[in-house]
């Protein structure tokens, strides 16, 4: 196996004794990697990334420069620039500091299970975020096997009422079903990115995938609904036919971070009456003339989808004020 099957399609790196390497998985200091020479572990080193505040720090499905060592640890050099990017605000940190979900996919896809887990609100939030990664987003309506065809065919136009234009599929890993729908996006060499809660059937999907139990499942909690966490790091897997998966822990948090430009294009229902208004300059609040209080008067702008969009739009617009917070408390 080589780092091209993984995905790389870069030349050569330029420094003497080194080669390019992916990264399969994270285990505190420790990287589990694949490169041309074989599949081992790696730590960072230390000069290359200590002090340096420009250094991206990997993490699982970055390409990497590594030296290369077949008796024992190799180590990082340098961290490849990516091509796409899913980040999300810290747990705890109040917008503070930003988390990096996954790195280098081809196709950024959102889990959502048809039980209790079904929120629209939450799909919001990961569209607004996903849009801004550099790849194109998909939601999937996971465990389609748990409702009638009544029910999957309401859950599933709400989902699109609220994607902004992203592919909404209903799938159930469970019985196989709308999976050919999916063939377009698993292909050979392509990374596919798995995001959502605990217990929407990540691991479920990436072993319908694959044909085998390659990761690890656990059923839901019946009396809420509720997923337990299965997967607990981000790791890299390539199924039989060469697609390559990062399964995600599940995520019960969805902070905004940098999601400004995300908000506008998940939204693009609601700022498509923004120039309607008579002035330019319109808050949507007061003002005469106001093509967005005339949508919500008539029903064409849903009051639910237009407070979230304002909901968003706030939360984004604090971030700055609170990272410039945290930097002068620190340089404190």
């Amino acid at each position: 196996m080589t780092v091209a099957d993984y995905g790389y399609d870069g030349g050569p790196t330029s420094a003497a004794g080194t080669c390019p390497a992916r990264v399969l998985g994270t285990w505190g200091d420790y990287y589990r990697i694949l490169c041309d020479e074989g599949e081992g572990i790696a730590r960072k080193k230390a000069s290359a990334f200590h002090g340096k505040p420009d250094a991206v720090i990997p993490t699982t499905g970055d390409y990497v420069v590594l030296k290369w060592n077949p008796h024992g640890e190799s180590r990082i050099l340098e961290t490849l620039p990516r091509h796409s990017q899913f980040a999300r605000a810290a747990a705890g940190s109040e917008g503070r500091k930003s988390q990096t979900i996954a790195v280098n996919f081809d196709t950024l896809f959102f889990l959502t299970s048809a039980n209790q887990n079904f929120n629209v609100r939450r799909m919001e939030r990961f569209l607004s975020l996903g849009r801004t990664s550099g790849a194109p987003v998909v939601v999937l309506l996971t465990k389609c096997d748990l409702v009638k065809k009544k029910e999957r065919d309401r859950l599933l136009a709400d989902a699109r009422d609220h994607a902004g234009g992203a592919e909404v599929l209903p799938i159930s890993a469970l019985k196989g079903t709308g999976l050919k729908a999916l063939d377009p996006y698993v292909r050979p060499r392509k990374t596919l990115a798995f995001i959502g809660s605990s217990g929407v059937g990540k691991s479920s999907l990436v072993n319908a995938l694959a044909g085998d139990e390659i990761m690890p499942t656990l059923e839901i909690r019946e009396w809420d609904a509720k997923g337990r966490h299965t997967t607990t790091e981000r790791e890299l897997v390539r199924l039989p036919n060469g697609t390559l998966v990062i399964d995600t822990p599940g995520m019960r948090e969805i902070g905004m971070w940098e999601a400004d430009e995300g908000i506008a294009d998940a939204f693009t229902d609601v700022e498509a009456f923004f120039p309607q208004c008579r002035f330019s300059d319109c808050r949507h609040e007061t003002e005469p003339g106001c093509a967005v209080k005339a949508a919500l008067a008539d029903g064409s702008l849903p009051l639910d989808r237009w407070l979230a969009y304002k909901r968003l739009k706030a939360e984004s617009a604090r971030e700055p004020a609170r990272r410039a917070e945290s930097t002068h408390r620190y340089r404190k």
